[in-house]
């Protein structure tokens, strides 16, 4: 059921290999707080599980108490780093060979653990369970291996957005990653190690083995090993890769001398087996043999698992056991006879983690009493892996490693995550307007230009820490791991799902804050939202002295004006940085004459003469003039015209977006000279709300619980969402289920040039779902 077999005799002599040299601080992370552990344990891989607690700086902004004159100067905030404790999941994978060498490693690092019990599954926990309690001094508990892989499933497909993916052997991009719906239930789980398990899977804990087969990965194997006299399990899938089928499999037109049309049946396709192998008088070789061999196989379980998802009616099938274990021949077969059998209705679906299943199943067994699942998880890229190439002309060595994931980090996040009440459709929802992972030209520019973006973000590293002379190696550190992150990406685009500017952005962050560096641009944020506030007053009163009409067009362009300031953006930082006295009027000078790229604002006009909206949820960017002196004027006459307003913004610190806990401050003081801002807060009808990410971007897909509540209590009936990486690198296309205006303006000459505008390019995407009169 699980993997195949046992460690075959040609890899015997070395099972308990004590000479490899490991990386502790690549591979056992942390070790020294580990709390608890779990181990899967099959025919030839460990996987290893332990939950730990991670120690690492947040910056923390704090209000001073502007009502003395003498409390703080002008000074808007204090920033202070502070140290932080959050938990983390660590997975990691390494060969049978190296289990004594690891345990001793484990053994060695174990400093605050009140662990007494390591939970275990898979086919070889019964074998090394000896070796395990007499090397960690803990009891081995073993849990049942479906169990733990059906947790295992679930947990991942809960909470790795890209985590299931499509096998396209001759595509550009091999890996064609899937939206998971949110709702992961029902789907039927082919587990294919030495026979197969065909599991329904109808929730959280209700599953049940609806069929199976002792035609898996053991027949092939053996079989394979009878006919190539081949031991190894990856050198018989080498050999297949090179075969051909057709040599010793009897096809179609070997019998009809063409395709049997009215059956059909095309001229290549297999009608027996081997068939030629009885009647041919010469030998075949190996390659061909185990080519034949794993056709046959493969499309055994297909028909299977495509006869039972019919019989059940279910249309998510995942595949995973020791078979598949990311090997582009099994995964290229198994597609092959899924799409043949179904005619393309029912899609074969893997998984990036799925050899790490198992192991996730049996440490959340462990750690049921602290419940794991009401918590939501995100990948750390910092400290995963990501999924190797899995060519098939690797050595047998290099192939064995390159499965899956070597390693995998969870971290815990502060908010339970949730879609957006107003996604229109959620399971269909994508947050990336481009998938760099399928456009080549555009991931090398992109990859070309975050490398080039380095030296920038390393200096403003360096200058957030003035005071802590050790910041610039650690600063060093990170543009080398970052470095080697980017340089993966353009080898193997496809490592942590679909590679888009949001996933660099996002692994970029997951770097800093490796390095302790959780928010670079802090003192830039704070100089600009201090200046910024000086001109909000009269800001306001120019608006005011408008009509109605030329106050909403000003409104906008304000908005936009404001997104220019924008550190995340080269052509912008270089002006900032070259030019101090920057301000809102030559931003505004900056943008693009109407007609603009995208121009909705005649309609959007038309609309603000009809009724009010209930409320707006406004999902803000950048701090400084952009929140302050773009989006409050905007908000403000939403108010006026008696629209509740929800101002969204990150949870965390991401380049120059404001946070909510700044947003607060801000708001705070500008209330504290506007009194239609003041009235509002105090009444309930402006509401600041964490967003849930850490992120330049936006996922709809991934908000704070809090804040969808809120969403339908309000009866929120527009959506605004400001900035190129939350309304043009994510959510461009994005369909809601009410009103929803996207404004933006490209500060990226190569992105302008594609949407066919040019630099300071604008925007403004007003649109009504249909069906709705505008």
């Amino acid at each position: 059921m699980a993997e195949c077999g046992r460690v075959d005799s040609s890899t015997s002599s070395h099972t308990m290999d004590k000479s490899i040299t490991l990386p502790p601080d690549e591979i056992f992370r942390n070790m020294e707080n580990a709390k608890r552990f779990a181990i899967d344990i099959g025919g030839s891989l460990t996987k290893l599980a332990y939950y730990s607690t991670v120690q690492h700086k947040v910056a923390k902004v704090r209000s001073f108490d502007h009502s003395t004159k003498e409390a703080a100067g002008d000074k808007l905030y204090e920033i202070a780093v502070q140290e932080e404790v959050t938990a983390r999941l660590h997975f990691i994978k390494f060969e049978n060979a190296y289990i004594e060498t690891c345990l001793d490693f484990i053994k060695d690092h174990l400093v605050n653990t009140e662990t007494k019990v390591i939970k275990a599954t898979g086919g070889g926990a019964h074998k090394f369970k000896e070796l395990i309690e007499r090397k960690l001094g803990l009891k081995v508990d073993k849990e049942d291996e479906m169990t733990c892989l059906i947790k295992g499933c679930n947990f991942v497909l809960k909470n790795i957005p890209h985590e299931a993916f499509v096998y396209a052997k001759h595509a550009d991009s091999e890996f064609r990653f899937q939206t998971t719906n949110p709702d992961i239930f029902p789907y039927l789980l082919v587990n294919i190690g030495s026979g197969v398990s065909i599991v329904k899977v109808e929730s959280e804990d209700k599953f049940e083995r609806i069929g199976g087969s002792s035609i898996g990965g053991g027949t092939f194997w053996g079989l394979g090993a009878l006919l190539t006299k081949t031991k190894r399990f990856d050198e018989l899938l080498q050999l297949a890769s090179k075969g051909q089928h057709s040599s010793v499999d009897m096809l179609v037109k070997d019998i009809y001398g063409g395709s049997y049309a009215c059956l059909g049946l095309t001229g290549d396709l297999i009608a027996s087996s081997f068939g030629k192998s009885a009647t041919a008088d010469k030998e075949f070789s190996n390659e061909d043999m185990a080519k034949s061999l794993l056709h046959m196989i493969s499309n055994d379980i297909g028909q299977l698992a495509c006869l039972y998802a019919k019989l059940h009616n279910l249309s998510r099938v995942y595949f995973g056991g020791f078979f598949i274990r990311g090997h582009p021949v099994t995964m290229h077969t198994i597609t092959y006879s899924i799409n043949f059998f179904t005619k393309g209705e029912v899609q074969a679906l893997f998984l990036r983690h799925e050899g790490y299943l198992g192991a996730i199943g049996a440490f959340l067994k462990g750690a049921e009493e602290d419940n794991p699942n009401q918590y939501s998880w995100g990948e750390n890229y910092a400290g995963s892996s990501g999924l190797m190439s899995v060519s098939p002309d690797m050595n047998p060595m290099q192939r064995a490693r390159s499965g899956t994931f070597d390693m995998l980090e969870m971290d815990r996040l502060d908010r339970q995550l949730v879609n957006l009440p107003l996604l229109q459709d959620p399971s269909s929802y994508i947050p990336d307007t481009v998938d760099l992972t399928e456009d080549a030209h555009a991931r090398e520019y992109w990859l070309y230009c975050f490398e080039e973006a380095l030296d920038g973000v390393v200096k403003r590293a360096v200058a957030s820490q003035p005071d802590i002379p050790e910041a610039v190696e650690r600063a060093e550190k990170f543009r080398q791991k970052y470095l080697h992150k980017l340089q993966t990406l353009r080898h193997q685009p496809f490592a942590y799902g679909s590679l888009t500017v949001r996933s660099l952005l996002d692994t970029r962050e997951h770097c800093l804050n490796e390095f302790n560096f959780p928010d670079p641009y802090s003192k830039i944020k704070e100089r600009e939202n201090d200046i910024a506030l000086k001109y909000y007053q009269n800001a306001v009163k120019s608006l005011e002295e408008l009509s109605w009409e030329d106050r909403q067009f000003a409104l906008v362009r304000g908005v936009l004006a404001g997104n220019v300031f924008d550190w995340g953006a080269k052509a912008v930082s270089e002006v900032l940085e070259s030019n101090p006295e920057f301000g809102f009027e030559e931003a505004k000078r900056r943008l693009e004459d109407r007609p603009w790229l995208v121009d909705s604002f005649d309609q959007w006009l038309e609309r603000l003469k009809g009724p009010p909206h209930r409320c707006a949820l406004f999902f803000v960017d950048n701090s400084g003039v952009d929140i302050i002196l773009g989006v409050m004027p905007f908000v403000r006459e939403l108010l006026s015209r008696g629209t509740e307003v929800v101002l969204a913004s990150n949870s965390g610190p991401a380049l120059n977006d404001v946070t909510n806990s700044e947003l607060q401050i801000l708001t705070e003081r500008i209330a504290a000279m506007d009194p239609v801002i003041d009235s509002a807060l105090r009444e309930d009808r402006l509401t600041l709300v964490q967003n849930g990410s850490s992120s330049p971007c936006l996922d709809l897909s991934r908000l704070d619980k809090v804040l969808a509540m809120l969403v339908r209590e309000r009866q929120t009936d527009l959506v605004v969402i400001e900035g190129m990486g939350r309304a043009i690198h994510t959510n461009y296309y994005a369909m809601l289920s009410c009103e929803s205006l996207k404004m933006a303006v490209i500060k990226n000459s190569w992105l302008a040039d594609r949407l066919g505008g040019k630099l300071f390019s604008v925007v403004f995407k007003y649109e009504v779902p249909a069906g709705k009169p505008q």
